[in-house]
């Protein structure tokens, strides 16, 4: 059994600055992705840091890494650290996303500018 979310992701998607863990668990995504649904947002964001440190590296899929911000991103909408890294993700993987990462970058703004930031 995995102890952490990225423990987890590690064993199933394999990491690309570290080996992958032996692991006697039986993968399948599906099971990944509930509890990945359920994480709180230290450990979704710890997670993204280490199997994707540099953003543009890592071996989770779009559809994971994607996921992952949202499901942070509705934990902590109000975190512009967050919607800008979410925007850059969403702006890495083709011109599908980039009015969604747009509207990220303006929140950020907003709510840096709402603060005095």
């Amino acid at each position: 059994m995995h102890s952490t979310l990225t423990e987890h992701a590690r064993c199933l998607y394999g990491d690309e600055y570290r080996p992958t863990p032996e692991c006697a668990a039986r993968h399948a995504e599906h099971h990944f992705v509930e509890e990945l649904t359920f994480a709180g947002a230290d450990e979704i964001v710890a997670m993204l840091r280490a199997l994707s440190p540099h953003l543009v590296d890592g071996h989770l899929p779009v559809w994971i890494r994607n996921l992952a911000y949202r499901l942070v991103l509705l934990q902590r909408p109000d975190d512009p650290v967050l919607l800008r890294e979410a925007a850059e993700s969403l702006w890495l993987h083709g011109p599908d996303w980039d009015g969604i990462a747009t509207e990220l970058k303006e929140r950020a703004a907003a709510l840096e500018e709402a603060g005095g930031a």
